[in-house]
């Protein structure tokens, strides 16, 4: 797959069903890297994934007509915090990795972040090297680790804490 085919750009509402089957996919394949489950997402009504879309800045990386990656940006809560922005719930379809995909929906969160933040934050599930890798490349520093951030059937994950300052 090669990166200058694919478009990215902002999901809407009624991109529900295609966020739907994305996100489904996500917590099947990587169950440890989300706070929700499957059972959960999966038991929601359509108008909740398009509910979803509405209320969240979430972009997405589409080949064709096929969305193979999405990210969520929101900027957070409270006076003292609204500097700060949020990267999470990205996903890259395994046909869409090592293409450059998941680089180029980075650099797209961090410029609609850059209009809106001074600061980037994100948690990656410590086991995958990849993601850590991929954020590294795209100037994220590690700044902690949360210990036992998730539990999934029965196993502790660790997440990796990593921000990366907009100004500079």
């Amino acid at each position: 797959m090669s990166a200058d085919r694919i478009e990215i750009r902002r999901l809407v509402q009624i991109d529900a069903v295609l966020y739907r089957g994305i996100r489904l996919e996500a917590l099947q394949a990587n169950p440890e890297a989300f706070g929700s489950t499957f059972e959960v997402e999966n038991a929601q009504p359509l108008s909740w994934f398009s509910d979803r879309l509405g209320a969240s800045t979430m972009l997405g990386a589409f080949r064709n007509a096929e969305l193979v990656a999405v990210a969520v940006f929101a900027v957070q809560q409270g006076q003292k915090s609204a500097h700060k922005g949020i990267l999470w719930g990205m996903y890259v379809r395994p046909g869409a990795r090592k293409a450059s995909v998941g680089r180029r929906l980075v650099e797209a969160i961090c410029d609609l972040a850059r209009e809106q933040v001074e600061l980037i934050q994100l948690s990656v599930v410590r086991d995958n090297e990849q993601a850590r890798n991929l954020y590294a490349r795209q100037g994220f520093l590690e700044y902690g680790v949360e210990k036992n951030a998730l539990k999934q059937d029965g196993r502790y994950y660790d997440s990796v804490l990593m921000a990366k300052d907009l100004l500079e």
